[in-house]
């Protein structure tokens, strides 16, 4: 048998090459083949090394800036793992594994008054949070305003907020800008979309057809030139955060309805 025991291979000008020393082969400069096949592992520090595919069907590469794993399944990109709806005040707790979260806030209505004096919506904010390091996080929900009797100023909606990340203001109630006159929609604060809502309308005839403001959510209950209370009757009909209708002539207007966050929760 004939061997060649060698430390040291270089190039015709003693440039690069490849050394060999304890079974270990290492390139002396840019090692480029046009082909590699592997009959083994493939292991070292290096950050273009892929783990092992082996059951990883639909998966998707993740780094979290130091090293690379598998997570998720490709066919879920985009659909929240799972949603937290909330109606009142309360604090969200970080589902297992939840890395992201998508939230969106919408204040109250304000509430309506009579003769087509109606209440505003509430605004509308959405935002993005990474909660890696975040267990918990405050909610407000911002209620409704009240209804009123025809020329009272009906009361403002609610302030809807999640932690410091979102906040969005209540509609205002009929006849609080100026007597008669249709109020101001709700002001987004906190978020990176911000959307006013919608205004509402003032005296007119006839006098039953004032509908509150539209929210993000959709529109007011109903109006009715004939039936009494009908706005009061049926404000749960109404959007999220949509502002409350009027009432009847000189009747009682209907109650805003009351604000919503919603979080959509991403592994």
């Amino acid at each position: 048998m004939t061997r060649l025991s060698v430390a040291q291979v270089k190039d015709l000008n003693n440039q690069g090459g490849m050394s060999f020393s304890n079974g270990a082969i290492t390139a002396n400069g840019t090692l480029t083949v046009s082909a590699i096949v592997i009959n083994g592992n493939v292991t070292g520090s290096s950050g273009y090394i892929i783990p092992s595919q082996s059951g990883q069907s639909g998966n998707y590469l993740y780094t979290n800036g130091s090293t690379i794993s598998w997570v998720g399944n490709a066919t879920n990109l985009g659909i929240p793992n799972s949603i937290s709806v909330y109606n009142g005040n309360s604090t969200w707790n970080k589902p297992s594994g939840v890395k992201r979260i998508w939230v969106m806030c919408t204040g109250g209505g304000g509430g309506g008054s009579g003769y087509g004096e109606s209440g505003a919506a509430g605004a509308h904010t959405e935002t993005f949070v990474d909660v890696a390091n975040i267990n918990s996080i405050s909610v407000q929900v911002g209620g409704a305003g009240s209804g009123t009797n025809y020329s009272g100023r009906a009361g403002n909606g609610g302030t809807s907020s999640f932690g410091n990340y979102c906040s969005s203001g209540g509609g205002q109630g009929a006849n609080r800008r100026q007597q008669h006159s249709g109020a101001d929609g709700g002001t987004p604060n906190q978020g990176s979309v911000r959307i006013y809502g919608g205004s509402s309308q003032g005296h007119r005839n006839p006098p039953g057809l004032g509908h509150g403001g539209h929210s993000y959510w959709g529109g007011s209950s109903p109006t009715s030139h004939r039936q009494q209370q009908w706005a009061q009757r049926h404000r749960t009909h109404a959007a999220y955060g949509a502002g409350g209708s009027s009432g009847k002539n000189s009747e009682r207007g209907g109650d805003g309805r009351v604000g919503i966050v919603v979080v959509y929760e991403f592994i």
